[in-house]
């Protein structure tokens, strides 16, 4: 039978989750939220916690985009850094975003806890050093944390410690950092809506929404039905489609990868990572790896800037995870799947306003399991009428790709090969 989800190791595994109704008719409600990733099921949650009536729809099944398909990692800060964000919007407003992704953390577990959410947490990840000019940037990188963005938890690990954790020899360094951690997306995700209804919002899938008409009361289309909202929250990312053509530009979806192996037994899953942490390296086309709850080792990245998935992608990425593991050259590949990550031309999140009552969150960029979740909470703020911080992100100025939607995708390849490039120096 037909889950409505891709064919992956996180859908095998989700949790038992009912299929939510098309919309039909017309229907009213202050916000209309579309998108049932994290960051629409964040978005609807707390606006119905705020007593707001709130209808959210989903063009596929709830989880079904990259909420449900990620490498899972829960991290403070964003892709762009701290260094670029600095740049970008002065040293007090990159200060008051970190803190809120670090807030973002503790909220992803308050939610988990407050909501009886099953998705598998656990706690610890670290950063990898394959060069040793890594070695340096993540020994400058944890000083900066500690003395510039009071992050004490974040710790430098040596080579020797490294080799102690993880059963590699490629790695020449690390951080850990026992705030950050890994979870179970699609069933987090699943978690989220199931508690967003609970306080009142009301869930549709199979609903594509086709368009809105702005006004002081916005209308939104789909293919049986319409909503007439008071504000209209754009959730959708990389999947948003024709609907907001003017953020089309500003984010780029790019393909990323995993593999999950046979289940390896508890004994063999723990001697890979010792403490259980997610890992991540931290060349610029990266890849990422992490232990399931029933001791599979999920592996992933190689970006796709293309656009078109490689071929023999499974065996593509098995060959990377051989490259870590090679001791696992005999488990068997149970699970390969893809999905799309949005990023932005300066790898920062895009939040803002395309009309004072119509508002999008976008441009993830890989951070979207922590950033997506305080995201939410950050919108419905700006709904209540205490936009401060939602403003703080709205402030983070961005450009559109290169080229125009024939020629952006193709300008992406040739800078990311540059990229490529730099990781193999």
């Amino acid at each position: 039978m037909n889950s409505g989800y891709i064919d992956s190791y996180y859908s095998a595994s989700r949790q038992t989750a009912p299929a939510r109704p098309v919309l039909t008719g017309s229907v009213d409600c202050d916000v209309c939220v579309i998108g049932g990733g994290i960051a629409g099921c964040s978005t609807a949650l707390h606006l119905a916690e705020r007593g707001y009536s709130v209808v959210l729809l989903e063009a596929e099944r709830v989880g079904w985009g990259a909420s449900g398909r990620s490498g899972a990692q829960a991290l403070f800060g964003i892709a762009a850094g701290e260094e670029r964000l600095s740049r970008l919007i002065g040293d007090a407003d990159a200060r008051r975003i970190f803190d809120v992704t670090v807030e973002g953390l503790s909220l992803l577990r308050g939610l988990i806890a407050r909501h009886g959410i099953d998705c598998d947490y656990v706690a610890g990840q670290m950063h990898v050093a394959v060069k040793e000019r890594q070695v340096r940037e993540l020994a400058e990188w944890v000083e900066a944390l500690r003395d510039r963005f009071d992050y004490p938890s974040i710790e430098y690990v040596p080579r020797d410690r490294v080799r102690e954790l993880l059963a590699t020899e490629r790695y020449l360094a690390a951080t850990f950092d026992p705030g950050s951690g890994h979870l179970h997306p699609l069933n987090y995700t699943l978690g989220l809506a199931a508690a967003a209804e609970r306080a009142g919002a009301r869930l549709f899938e199979a609903s594509r929404a086709l368009g809105y008409t702005n006004g002081e009361r916005v209308r939104v289309r789909t293919a049986s039905g319409e909503v007439r909202c008071r504000h209209l929250a754009l959730c959708g990312n990389a999947w948003l489609g024709d609907v907001a053509p003017a953020l089309a530009t500003r984010i780029m979806p790019v393909g990323t990868y995993i593999v999950a192996t046979e289940p390896l037994g508890a004994g063999r899953a723990h001697d890979l990572i010792r403490n259980d942490a997610a890992v991540t390296d931290i060349n610029f086309v990266l890849d990422y790896f992490r232990l399931s709850r029933d001791h599979r080792l999920l592996f992933g990245g190689r970006v796709s800037y293309s656009g078109l998935d490689p071929f023999n992608t499974a065996n593509a990425t098995r060959v990377r995870m051989l490259r870590v593991f090679p001791q696992l050259a005999d488990a068997h590949i149970d699970f390969s799947w893809g999905g799309y990550v949005d990023i932005t031309m300066n790898r920062a999140p895009d939040f803002g306003r395309l009309a004072s009552n119509v508002y999008y969150l976008q441009g993830f960029s890989g951070h979207g399991i922590v950033l997506a979740g305080i995201a939410g909470k950050l919108l419905a703020e700006a709904v209540a009428g205490t936009a401060e911080r939602f403003d703080v992100f709205a402030r983070i100025p961005h450009r559109e790709f290169p080229g125009g939607a024939a020629l952006r995708r193709p300008a992406l390849v040739l800078a990311m090969l540059y990229f490529r490039l730099r990781d193999l120096l």
